[in-house]
C-alpha cells in the first residue's frame, strides 16, 4: 500500500531540519518502506516541509513510522497528514 506522508515544518524550524537531517535519511535507509522522498520548498526554494511515499504494509504501519521519524521526534512539523495513494504515472 502506499501512503503519502505530507508534512509541514513550524515556522522557524529550519534548525531542527538540518540538525536532524543525518538521523532522518539514515532512518529511511534503514527502515526500507520509502519509494520517494524530498522537501518541500518555499518560493525561495527554503525547505519548508516533506513528501514521503511509503510502501508499506497498512495505515498502521505508515502512522507507526511517521511517529519514529528523527523530524517528527526532534519536533519539526507542525502537522503531519498521511493519505492512501495511487501510483499511475512512474
Amino acid at each position: 500500500m502506499l501512503i503519502a506522508l505530507i508534512a509541514h515544518d513550524k515556522p522557524g524550524a529550519l534548525d531542527i531540519r538540518k540538525a536532524n537531517r543525518d538521523a532522518h535519511l539514515a532512518y529511511i535507509k534503514a527502515t526500507g518502506v520509502v519509494d520517494q522522498a524530498g522537501p518541500l520548498l518555499d518560493e525561495s526554494d527554503r525547505m519548508i516541509g516533506s513528501l514521503v511515499i511509503l510502501n508499506v504494509d497498512d495505515m498502521a504501519a505508515a502512522q507507526d513510522w511517521a511517529n519514529n521519524d528523527p523530524y517528527a521526534k526532534a519536533g519539526l512539523f507542525e502537522s503531519v497528514q498521511l493519505i492512501p495513494w495511487n501510483r499511475v504515472i512512474g
